[in-house]
């Protein structure tokens, strides 16, 4: 996968739930913050980091 769609593709999954976070969309904050046991919103922020690193890892090489 090119290095930089990958980077691009973690700074999305990152983001989204961040802003979703901070915006209080709809009691989307208090819902995630209920729902965390389901691990939804845990699991968007970890496919993010991996994506992340995986793509600043490969900007090195």
């Amino acid at each position: 996968m090119n290095k930089y769609l990958e980077i691009l593709i973690g700074l999305v999954f990152l983001s989204v739930p961040i802003y979703t976070w901070i915006t209080n969309w709809s009691n989307f904050g208090t819902a995630a913050t209920l729902f965390l046991k389901g691990g939804l919103v845990w699991a968007l922020l970890g496919i993010g980091a991996i994506f992340l690193i995986i793509g600043l890892s490969d900007l090195k090489d």
